[in-house]
């Protein structure tokens, strides 16, 4: 090898080539199997693509579960740079649901900019406080993370029944719903703010918690690539032992990792509760932090991948609806089969192809290096 040769592949490579083919082939075997419905799959894709953005409704609703699952997938990734699986985020979202219509219910009529900041903190405590408990038991007792928060997340399932049918749901009704909040605890939907302007942009359910979750992405790069705390929690992440010999305590960035972990989950809660059900509520999680793990392990953890891979989910759930309405042989379940082939070949098989990938382009960098 000549001085100066190349010794990996190019970063892009690594981070977007790889998992552009991993994807294309989840594709490719998803369009067999429409095939082996006896359904076109190009056509499939069309009704797809125009499902999730062909109009302006569409793209509100393909943006609104994009909101969650960023949320969800920075959640993940956080945890993820720490080394620890933090399976946790449907629990988390709940509580922080819970934080959101509890300030929602109580200061409902104060001014809105006061209540509606209030309300995305206490989401993000209450989701960030659940996740303390388990973060505490890995870093002081040496539980495993995966285990207590898994345990964390039917917990958080009982005690939201319990407080719904028996403190928060509004007297007289059999639902186990709170009443609607007043006017100060919403958060105004983004077709709303742009009839103002004389923009139409249909009806949906997106509210400017999507710009909270651009927010958080900015905030989540700036943190951990360029403060003190982050440089912390990947210490710990990439070799322990090694933080701990440059004065760096694993169990603090493990709690703080955690935390901030928990608290991003917890801001789904803004999004369902603040800005579209309007009330305190069961089940609004709907499988958003399980789903994050796939977001954070398709966007390599970093806050523009999360958001190309958030993107994608939500392109597949929003077009998936309409894919299943315009043909009847691909239901809902077909639509769960493709999501899953998208995790399986982003997630477990994620290094099948990437060894001889890397390998070719090693070995085109070096011919050239040798060349010159």
């Amino acid at each position: 090898m000549s001085i100066g040769a190349p010794t990996e592949a190019p970063r892009w490579v690594t981070h977007a080539l790889v998992p552009l083919i991993n994807l294309s082939l989840a594709l490719i075997i998803s369009g067999l199997l429409i095939a082996a419905l006896g359904e076109d799959p190009f056509e499939a894709i069309s009704i797809l693509a125009y499902g999730a953005f062909g109009y302006p409704e569409a793209i509100g609703y393909t943006l609104y579960y994009t909101t969650n699952f960023i949320f969800t997938g920075l959640a993940v990734a956080i945890a993820f740079h720490c080394f620890l699986f933090n399976i946790g985020g449907e629990g988390q979202a709940y509580l922080g649901g819970l934080g959101a219509g509890v300030v929602g219910l109580a200061i409902g009529h104060w001014p809105a900019p006061i209540t509606l900041i209030l309300a995305i903190l206490a989401a993000a405590v209450f989701g960030g406080a659940w996740a303390f408990i388990p973060a505490w038991l890995q870093a002081k007792r040496g539980s495993h993370i995966v285990i207590t928060t898994i345990m964390f997340n039917f917990i958080a399932a009982a005690l939201m029944t319990y407080l719904m049918v028996e403190i928060f749901i509004e007297p007289g009704q059999q639902s186990a719903e709170s009443r609607n909040f007043e006017a100060g605890a919403i958060l105004p939907f983004v077709h709303d703010i742009l009839a103002e302007i004389g923009i139409d942009a249909g009806h949906s359910f997106l509210n400017l918690s999507f710009v909270l979750a651009l927010i958080c992405c900015v905030l989540f790069w700036f943190f951990v690539w360029r403060t003190r705390w982050g440089y912390e929690i990947r210490a710990v992440g990439q070799n322990e032992s090694a933080a701990i010999y440059g004065g760096i305590l694993p169990s603090r960035a493990i709690i703080m990792a955690m935390c901030i972990s928990g608290g991003l989950a917890g801001l789904v809660g803004v999004n369902e509760i603040l800005g579209v059900h309007h009330r305190l509520l069961l089940e609004f999680t709907a499988g958003y932090g399980f789903v994050g793990i796939a977001v954070a392990l398709m966007g390599r953890n970093h806050p523009f991948g999360i958001f190309i891979a958030a993107l994608l989910f939500g392109a597949l759930y929003q077009g998936g609806q309409e894919l299943a309405f315009d043909m009847p042989n691909i239901n809902r379940d077909m639509v769960v089969v493709i999501q899953g082939l998208v995790i399986l070949f982003s997630g477990a098989l994620e290094n099948m192809f990437r060894g001889r990938i890397e390998a070719l382009f090693m070995r085109r960098a070096r011919t050239a290096s040798a060349a010159e």
